[in-house]
């Protein structure tokens, strides 16, 4: 999926060094991503990424899931799930917005 967000809902003055996560592109490019949000949809977990080194850059979403007790990022590859779940990111961003 080439559609990404940008998460406007990051603290700043939050420690991320704990939530890096090395991503590797469709160029085989390495990139230091930070989680910065998650969020559930139907049941299922998703995070919000930020390039470590690019924080104003759009932001990425993965699907979290769990394999013999372990936790992973999963890239959405279903296309409607990917829109179900960047339009439910966009409305908690909207929340947050109003707050």
């Amino acid at each position: 999926m080439s559609d990404h967000i940008h998460d406007a809902s990051c603290d700043h003055d939050h420690n991320h060094e704990d939530d890096i996560f090395i991503v590797t592109d469709q160029d085989g490019v390495e990139h230091e991503m930070v989680m910065v949000y998650t969020f559930e949809a139907n049941d299922r977990a998703y995070a919000v990424l930020l390039d470590r080194n690019d924080m104003e850059a759009d932001g990425v979403i993965f699907r979290i899931d769990e394999e013999d007790g372990e936790a992973f990022l999963a890239s959405i590859e279903d296309e409607e799930e990917w829109d179900r779940v960047v339009q439910i990111y966009n409305e908690i961003v909207e929340e947050q917005e109003q707050q």
